[in-house]
């Protein structure tokens, strides 16, 4: 017999642990850059038991674990078990600057918060809602930037920046054009000035030109004045650890008339492992063409075509137990990607 949804009985309330999320706000977006640029929702979680803690969370995260719930209590989908009435989600977006996007949905799922805790009982005992809302290692880790919306308003003070020579600072002047092949990478006119902020590693800077932020292959320019020695020793590795990981990995697009050789910088760290969607979307972007397949190469040299997250797994494993003896410079990813047509399987070795 299938229960119908119901204010929450005081008496059930009372018997509920003291871990148990009651409350749940979106405090911030953050924007996070690795194989895509994405945005997260900074959620703050009160319990019943009065503790506070900061959640960071993707909309794919609240999508999956919407599924879930539908499966296992919506009426339609169970009968004979206890259902309930689930909240509506905000659908999918597929166009549209992320960060707008990512905006407009916080009243929606702030509502489906606040709902979705609403509901009774043996609902929020369920692993699935204890464990969206369970502050995990990463989370902890991570610390916020801002917090707006928790934050009281207060009346902004005005201050003075200093005057930066900018003739003593170091900087390049741009030999050849640049194209960058992404939101991280600067994209240079010959004759332009960066200002270097720092290196991040054998071939590539980071700089500043025309207002803009990002990192750029040396060999495009010319060094006016230098950065710092200390920019190369450990000091200078030391103070880079702390500002955030640059990986440079290698990719190669593979047709008929020949191979397109792609290096691109990711901020993440060397060991990562991306998710099979990020790492095909990046590459359409990179390659700018839409239907394509994703590969790597095994122990005996064929090309093996990658279908999920899976498949991904086993490429980074066996790039770290195989690679060893490929000498890679020490920021670079022990596994390359292979992009090839998703029609064309000549590529493949198909004798047995």
């Amino acid at each position: 017999m299938s229960l119908p949804q119901q204010l929450r009985n005081e008496s059930d309330f009372d018997q509920l642990p003291d871990n148990i999320p009651v409350t749940a706000k979106i405090a911030d977006i953050e924007e996070k850059k690795g194989f895509i640029v994405y945005y997260m929702f900074v959620i703050e979680v009160k319990t019943k038991g009065g503790s506070k803690y900061l959640i960071y969370r993707r909309y794919r995260q609240f999508f999956a674990l919407h599924q879930s719930l539908e499966l296992k209590y919506c009426p339609e989908s169970q009968k004979g078990h206890y259902t309930c009435q689930l909240p509506t989600l905000p659908g999918k977006v597929f166009m549209g600057n992320k960060k707008e996007i990512a905006e407009s949905r916080i009243p929606e799922l702030n509502n489906y918060m606040k709902r979705l805790l609403c509901l009774p009982t043996w609902v929020l005992l369920d692993d699935l809602i204890r464990m969206f809302f369970y502050q995990i290692e990463s989370d902890s880790q991570l610390v916020p930037r801002a917090l707006r919306r928790l934050r009281p308003p207060t009346r902004r003070v005005k201050t003075i920046k200093p005057k930066t020579e900018l003739l003593s600072a170091p900087r390049a002047e741009v030999v050849f054009d640049f194209s960058g092949s992404g939101r991280l990478e600067l994209s240079l006119k010959a004759g332009d000035v960066i200002f270097l902020l720092r290196r991040v590693n054998t071939d590539w800077l980071e700089g500043t030109v025309r207002d803009r932020t990002g990192i750029f292959p040396e060999s495009f320019v010319k060094i006016i004045k230098p950065l710092p020695e200390s920019d190369s020793d450990e000091e200078g590795r030391a103070s880079r650890n702390a500002q955030g990981s640059y990986s440079c990995l290698r990719c190669y697009l593979l047709q008929p008339d020949g191979i397109d050789t792609r290096d691109i910088c990711i901020e993440e760290d060397i060991t990562i492992q991306p998710s099979y969607e990020d790492l095909l979307s990046r590459m359409r972007d990179l390659f700018q063409v839409d239907n394509i397949a994703l590969n790597y190469r095994d122990p005996a040299g064929d090309l093996i075509r990658i279908l999920d997250d899976e498949d991904i797994a086993l490429m980074v494993h066996e790039s770290i137990t195989t690679g060893s003896n490929v000498k890679r410079p020490v920021n670079q990813f022990p596994w390359e990607l292979l992009v090839t047509h998703a029609k064309d399987l000549t590529v493949y070795n198909t004798e047995y």
